[in-house]
Order: C-alpha cells, then structure tokens, then sequence
C-alpha cells in the first residue's frame, strides 16, 4: 500500500515551491543485476550495490575463480565453481568500495576483470549474473518475464498514486492524515536572548514555533553579515539532556544574500510528550557557518 502524501508543517508553513533540504537520496539498487563481458569487454570495473546484513550471490556462465579485497572481515563467504555468495563486513558504510577479481577456468591470469562490491545502508542487489560469453535464448527470456512482471507492478503503483493526488490537497489531506486535530496547529513568538557577534556571520532576527499531532516546526529569521549567501545544508536540535531529535527536515526558499533578513523553516516529528523544554537549534551551510540557537521551545 502507497503511503499518503507527505503533509506536514513544512506544508502549512510554505505554501509555495521551494526547496527542501534532506539528505541526498542513495540510488536504487537492481534487485538482478546483469554484467555482459562480451557487450563491453573493456569497460571499467562494473559496480555491485553490497549492504551488511544482506547476501549478494553471483553466478557465472562459466568456472571461475575469484579474489576478495579484505575478505577475512566478511561476514559471509560462500564459494562454488560457477557461484559466490556474500554478506560484506558488518562495519561497511555507505559509498566504501571493495575490489572482487574474477579469472574464468582456461584464461590467463592478466585476463582477469574487476568488479567493485560498493556499500550501501539497507539495500543491495540480490543477484548478479556474469557471462562471459553471449547469453543464452532461456536467460533472455527470463529477463523480458522479469522486465515484464516490474512493468506491470509499476502501472499498478501509478495507478494508485494518481488516485491518492485525486484525492488529496488542502485541509483534507491534513485532516485525513491526523497531522491537524481539535486543537489546530498550535504556535507561539520564539524570545531567545542572544547577546554576543554574530555565528558565522549569522545573526538572530525573529521567529515562531509551531506543533501539530505529529511534529514541530520553527520559522526563524536569520541576518546575514557575511560576505557570502548562505542557505542552510544541515542542523540538528538538541534537548535539555543532550539528546538529539532525529529525522529533522529543512525548507528555504532562497540563499540569504548579504545584508539580508530570510525565513528558514525546520520540522521534526514529535508527539505531544516529545520536544519539550529548552531545546537547541544548530544550523550550517555547506561551507561550516553555523549559527546555534539556544533555549529554543514549542507550543
């Protein structure tokens, strides 16, 4: 089942198009993967999404052997003439790449080609299918019952998309979300003392607070000092305990130049018993120029 739409505060707060600001996403990776040698014999080393915990499994079209880059720290290493299972090491992170040489039974060592194991968070390809050789009429086929059935479930998701947009916008959706009950969105004027130079040329203007029946939001306004536009890139906001509040989300709608005074709007999902007391707010730009607001509260 397709989630609803994404209502939350941010909506409320920015009505217009613009920006949000989130962690940059991680490509999909091919639950089957196909390497075609005799397509692209001379390409460069061809990359396997690989993530801990989940096992990756090759099949050659041929026997062949096969060279781990740091192998002792896999979790999972299971050989056969024609098949290599893998589960990489537990502390693999996102983007790390390791190396995995395969030399076919009847070839010279200097033969051998390069494929990279790259590491991703929660994700990897299940599958891999190397030949070495033209692929076969049955491998053929299954790809295009594959391809096929994928195409099928795709129509099937945007047909139920399009009729949840049908459906959404408005108060509707934000009531059919429960993200707005009885008591509305409430809010209130942020009051944070800031005495001292600006952060990173950063200065607090004003602001307001703001919580619904899944989040909290705060717009605050920043001036701009410095010599250089700034838009915020990441943040983090802190409770009384030092504990951090995960999943924060950003919107701006332009750079604030020099010399000007702009809106930047964060949001956090929180229930009523979450965010509560002094909490602290810290954001940067891509450049590392921060500004940290203390003492900031929600309704």
């Amino acid at each position: 089942m397709l989630p609803s739409p994404p209502w939350s505060l941010l909506t409320l707060l920015s009505l217009q198009g613009a920006a949000v600001v989130e962690p940059r996403p991680v490509a999909r990776c091919e639950d089957v993967q196909r390497i075609e040698l005799a397509l692209e014999p001379t390409a460069a080393a061809r990359e396997i999404c690989v993530s801990p915990g989940l096992t990756t499994s090759l099949h050659f079209d041929a026997p062949a052997s096969v060279e781990l880059q740091d192998e002792v720290h896999f979790e999972e290493v299971v050989r056969d003439r024609k098949l290599l299972t893998v589960m990489p090491p537990p502390e693999m992170s996102a983007g790390e790449r390791l190396r995995l040489t395969v030399r076919f039974e009847g070839e010279p060592a200097s033969s051998g080609i390069t494929l990279m194991l790259v590491g991703h968070s929660g994700q990897a390809t299940h599958q891999v299918e190397v030949s070495r050789d033209a692929r076969t009429r049955e491998s053929l086929r299954r790809e295009l019952l594959q391809e096929r059935a994928r195409t099928a479930q795709l129509r099937e998701a945007l047909a139920r998309t399009q009729a949840l947009l049908e459906q959404s916008g408005g108060l509707r959706s934000l009531i059919a979300s429960k993200t707005v009950g009885r008591s509305g969105v409430q809010a209130q004027m942020l009051k944070l003392d800031l005495p001292g130079p600006p952060e990173g040329g950063l200065s607090w203007g004003s602001g307001n607070s703001y919580r619904s029946n899944k989040s909290v939001a705060a717009e605050v306004w920043l001036l701009n000092s410095g010599p250089e536009p700034w838009r915020v890139a990441g943040g983090s906001l802190v409770d009384a305990r030092g504990v951090e509040m995960k999943g924060l989300k950003f919107r701006q709608d332009e750079d604030i130049e020099p010399g000007q005074l702009k809106p930047v709007i964060v949001e956090v999902d929180a229930s009523y018993a979450q965010a509560r007391g002094e909490l602290t707010l810290t954001l940067w730009d891509e450049r590392g120029r921060t500004i940290t607001l203390p003492k900031v509260t929600f309704p």
